[in-house]
């Protein structure tokens, strides 16, 4: 998708962005008439110049030197209120834009499918929101601005040199093919520098964003110094690249302004070789050559106004490359009011990466509705996979999922997921309050009497209430400025609340203490008890009351039975168990 976005033809891409400025076509309108009027009046500068000086100085008329100053106040004041029209229309269209694109791109951010992510850093991610959207904003104001009102502002004075001497005029555009040549080939690396100044301010952030996140560990290890020579390095590069833009655009623009500097230079050398000629009065020279003068300050603009262009179609691309991205296939019709919660796997296989080969083979299980099943077995056994395949993170690629005898597939994902409560271990929380975090995903939002109810629930009321603000007291980024333990009871409250008729539980309790795990496990266990809980577990002491457990050993089921059971059967379960309390832990609790 990169590759066929990119292949684009500017043109093509620049087209699509100003047809995001379509709904704006009333206040587009009016910032064109704008500047279409503010480039008519430069011309009238040099067309003032021919009264003024046959009149004064040939004819000696008094009426016109009289009324020139009127004329000047009258049109500079046509000209500043032209400006003000299309600088500030313009720019509202162009901001409208931005807006408009950065909405889109959040909203194919909330649909693209878990995998998107799982390719593609945060950190190059928000550099399309921040950074190459800004250039998308200078792409379509200051450098469409320009780029219309010079380009109109030249063409003005051309007509009006054509006009008073069309020989002397046909110079300037002689010089046509070599500022087209030079600007075809400034363009070419502005493009090629924009991309890659793009890619690495993504990575530049991601860096950034890795050790703000992971600040303590940065920390804990004194890995200060090796963390600022990984960003030096990302830094130099983006500056390196920088500088050649940098140089390319200074390079190019004073290139081009010499081009027209010899035509001028040309052509007052001609004009005084040869003399004026008998129709030429002074006043008509002199508004030639003024005419002449004004049209350097326009195209000056007009190169210099390249190199924004290019990084805002390149950014563009960018952006178009997510947008035009995959979205989650939301191909169901059917929906579940509430679910009662018969869970089937049936010959279930999955690969993530086919050169590293699947990671589940022929997984059948059932699981009955308000049944209990914790999944077990070593790092990369497949335990997570499963438990992601439920809500559609990911689809199968081999057999089906049913819910109460429904395919997941033919279920919309909004009812399919409304079936579902999630806790992980890697509690997410957002910086915002106690209250609203509890009540995420309730558009409605929750009585006070609610929240209450499922924090006193999961053991989490105590600590609430000892809050500064109780449940109106912001948490931070990720909940901070809680314990490990208190964001893990949030987010069981959280999970109460939406009160789903099945649950994943990822080592919901890993992060408590041994009182507090204690209590959340009873609220737990009372929670459970009217729904079909599917367990991930690392910790096999948390799993011992489970109705089934799975083991799992290289994405296949090898054991399933009760806690007593697989230890009586003394198989592979019995081996992890007295692996865990005689050797330590299982495995990484972050794997999957």
């Amino acid at each position: 998708m990169k590759d066929a976005v990119v292949s684009q033809p500017a043109r093509e891409i620049y087209r699509r962005l100003l047809g995001y400025a379509k709904p704006y076509w009333k206040v587009f309108s009016i910032s064109i008439v704008g500047m279409l009027i503010f480039a008519a009046t430069e011309p009238l500068f040099a067309a003032m110049m021919k009264p003024l000086l046959d009149g004064s100085f040939v004819e000696r008329d008094i009426e016109v030197v009289r009324l020139m100053p009127f004329l000047l106040l009258g049109l500079f004041l046509i000209r500043g209120l032209a400006g003000f029209i299309d600088s500030y229309c313009l720019k509202w269209v162009g901001r409208r834009v931005v807006a408009d694109l950065r909405q889109e791109m959040f909203e194919q951010l909330l649909r693209s499918p878990t995998r998107y992510y799982d390719t593609h850093g945060s950190g190059q991610i928000l550099a399309k929101l921040t950074y190459n959207v800004e250039g998308v904003a200078n792409a379509t104001t200051n450098a469409l601005t320009i780029l219309v009102r010079d380009g109109f502002t030249a063409l003005a004075l051309l007509a009006y040199m054509l006009y008073l001497d069309l020989a002397l005029a046909m110079i300037f555009l002689l010089i046509g093919p070599a500022m087209v040549f030079s600007i075809k080939y400034a363009t070419r690396r502005f493009r090629r520098y924009s991309r890659r100044i793009q890619e690495r301010v993504g990575e530049l952030t991601h860096t950034a964003q890795q050790v703000i996140e992971g600040h303590r560990v940065v920390k804990a290890f004194g890995s200060e110094a090796q963390e600022a020579r990984r960003f030096a390095r990302v830094n130099e590069k983006t500056r390196s690249l920088q500088m050649k833009m940098v140089a390319t655009e200074s390079i190019s623009v004073p290139l081009v302004q010499l081009i027209s500097a010899l035509a001028i230079a040309l052509i007052v050398y001609l004009s005084t070789l040869q003399g004026l000629r008998e129709d030429m009065t002074v006043g008509t020279f002199m508004s030639f050559v003024v005419a002449m003068g004004l049209l350097l300050s326009p195209i000056k603009r007009l190169t210099a106004i390249n190199a924004p262009i290019q990084r805002g179609i390149v950014a563009a691309a960018s952006l178009f490359e997510l947008l035009d991205g995959e979205r989650e296939r939301d191909t169901g019709t059917r929906t579940l009011e509430r679910a009662v919660g018969r869970i089937e796997y049936r010959g279930v296989g999955h690969t993530y990466d086919p050169s590293k080969g699947p990671v589940l083979h022929g997984i059948d299980l059932t699981i009955g509705a308000g049944e209990t099943v914790a999944l077990v077995g070593r790092s990369g056994s497949g335990k997570t996979t499963i438990a992601s395949l439920l809500p559609r993170f990911y689809d199968a690629s081999v057999g089906e999922i049913l819910i109460d005898g429904i395919e997941v597939r033919e279920l919309t994902l909004k009812s399919l997921r409304a079936q579902l409560s999630l806790v992980s271990q890697d509690v997410v929380l957002f910086n915002d309050t106690v209250a609203n975090n509890i009540a995420y995903g309730r558009e409605a939002g929750a009585s006070l009497a609610e929240l209450e109810r499922v924090a006193e629930a999961a053991h989490a009321l105590e600590f609430i209430r000892a809050l500064p603000q109780g449940l109106e007291t912001r948490i931070g980024d990720r909940g901070v400025l809680l314990s490990g333990g208190q964001r893990q009871r949030l987010a069981i409250a959280r999970a109460m609340l939406k009160d789903a008729p099945i649950l994943v539980l990822d080592e919901a309790t890993s992060a408590l203490d041994t009182e507090a795990e204690r209590h959340i496990q009873a609220a737990l266990d009372s929670l459970m008890r009217h729904r079909t809980t599917l367990i991930i577990a690392h910790r096999l002491s948390t799993i011992e009351k489970a109705d089934r457990i799975v083991a799992l050993q290289d994405g296949r089921i090898v054991e399933q039975g009760s806690h007593r059971e697989l230890l009586a059967r003394d198989g592979y379960y019995a081996r992890l168990y007295r692996m865990q309390f005689v050797d330590g832990p299982l495995d990484d609790p972050a794997a999957a």
